[in-house]
């Protein structure tokens, strides 16, 4: 039996235990295959290969909830397991939300670029991996390669309930990474830089050997800039991890919870009218490619910003109904998880203005950030980051910046926006997707 069908009929049996048992029940089993490298000095330090499964129940009873999961498929953990969650669900306080809705949906991811057989042999894959470190130790300036290596990871997910409806989905992931640390006149500088793909020749291995080497060499002499206010351009990789750590203002799970500042702000003016920003299921080259949610419902498009008002949030079924509003197949869960809201690629839309419109003039752009998470209130908007970058004048840079902390208010810095681009461009890892956006003011302090 293969290992997808032991999978399917571990699924079977679940829900069956749960209907005997007089519940509704969803259940999520999923198995992955790993393989990782990594180099140091001149040798492999870790060659590794990984297979796990787990298998995961939500079950409700009464409009009581609770899940369990299991990492074994035989008949009796199995059996545990569901009366396990069973009697979870006896202790926990009623939640007249949660419900299996998604009924009869048959839903399979179809698009066959996400999982592309692998024709790449051990030995190339080793090759590159030592490749990753022995090319930047070749570089004049650079130290040493601290942090590199090669993975890949393939994953199957089952997802089934008692209505009937049955989803699965595979995909395949491969990504290598580098850190070029230089050490040249009693100055350091360190950057890291990765590839991801769904195929061997997909990886960029040259570009991140390039990539890592030359910012890090770029930022060896930066210093701080005078303290004061300053336009700002964020890294395709830092804007997201700024707009990550303000992400639960899209969230009706949040919402739900009263943490959202934005909860009733549905149909106002929250961010700049040059902002238009949606959640989209399948974006070509995307890395969050899945023809279902959390749920078993099928994933769709969903607006959250037209020009700068706010006209929806992210919702599971739950949450959806809640607050009366559409549900927009935004269900968050792994078979160890419960239910919450997640998002799949987010895009800002292009703008008007040239890259030559967005860099004209002096501007800081900021290529690294510390502390993004630890110095952001989601509530308030306010944050403050240690920060590495350019100070810029009409698209060039005219020195490199360290020491500095970026603060601000995020609510009010995402409504004085002086120009966006006019060219849609990727994060690294494929699941962000934002034209070039210049911040009107930020606050720099620096010396």
């Amino acid at each position: 039996m293969s290992h997808n069908k032991t999978l399917d009929h571990a699924v079977e049996q679940v829900l069956e235990l749960a209907k005997k048992q007089g519940a509704q029940a969803d259940v999520i089993a999923s198995s992955s295959e790993s393989f990782s490298l990594k180099a140091d000095q001149g040798e492999l330090s870790e060659y590794k290969v990984t297979a796990s499964q787990v298998i995961g129940v939500r079950v409700i009873k009464n409009e009581h909830v609770a899940i369990s999961y299991s990492e074994s498929l035989e008949p009796k953990s199995l059996s545990q397991m569901v009366n396990q969650a069973l009697t979870n669900a006896s202790f926990t306080k009623k939640d007249p939300y949660q419900k299996i809705r998604s009924e009869g949906l048959i839903l399979r991811t179809e698009q066959p670029e996400i999982f592309q057989q692998d024709s790449a042999m051990p030995e190339q894959k080793i090759e590159l991996a030592l490749a990753l470190e022995s090319r930047i130790r070749e570089k004049p300036l650079a130290k040493s390669a601290p942090y590199n290596g090669y993975s890949e990871n393939s994953v199957s997910v089952l997802l089934g309930n008692t209505l009937g409806t049955r989803c699965s989905h595979q995909e395949r992931t491969l990504s290598c990474y580098t850190a070029a640390l230089i050490d040249h006149n009693d100055k350091q500088a360190m950057h890291v830089a990765a590839s991801i793909a769904r195929t061997f020749d997909g990886l960029t291995p040259e570009k991140i050997i390039n990539n890592a080497y030359e910012m890090a060499e770029a930022l060896l002499d930066g210093e701080p800039i005078a303290t004061g206010q300053y336009s700002v351009i964020f890294e395709q990789d830092c804007l997201n991890d700024v707009l990550g750590a303000f992400g639960s203002c899209f969230s009706g799970e949040s919402a739900k919870r009263g943490t959202n500042p934005w909860r009733d702000k549905v149909g106002e003016q929250v961010m700049s009218p040059l902002l238009t920003f949606k959640d989209v299921a399948y974006m070509p080259g995307g890395f969050s490619i899945k023809a279902f949610d959390g749920e078993g419902f099928a994933t769709a498009d969903t607006p959250l910003i037209e020009e700068g008002k706010l006209v929806g949030l992210l919702h599971n079924s739950a949450t959806a109904a809640h607050f009366g509003a559409p549900h927009t197949a935004n269900a968050g869960r792994s078979a160890k998880g419960t239910l919450s809201v997640s998002s799949r690629h987010d895009v800002i839309s292009a703008g008007t203005s040239s890259e030559a419109d967005v860099t004209a003039g002096e501007y800081l752009e900021l290529v690294e950030l510390q502390g993004v998470h630890s110095g952001a209130d989601s509530i308030s908007g306010e944050f403050s980051f240690g920060a590495s970058g350019f100070l810029c004048r009409d698209g060039k840079r005219l020195k490199p910046v360290r020491g500095i902390t970026v603060a601000g208010n995020f609510y009010t810095m995402i409504k004085e926006v002086e120009a966006v681009g006019n060219t849609v461009i990727p994060n690294y890892d494929g699941c962000f997707f934002a034209p070039l956006i210049r911040f009107a003011r930020l606050n720099i302090a620096g010396k």
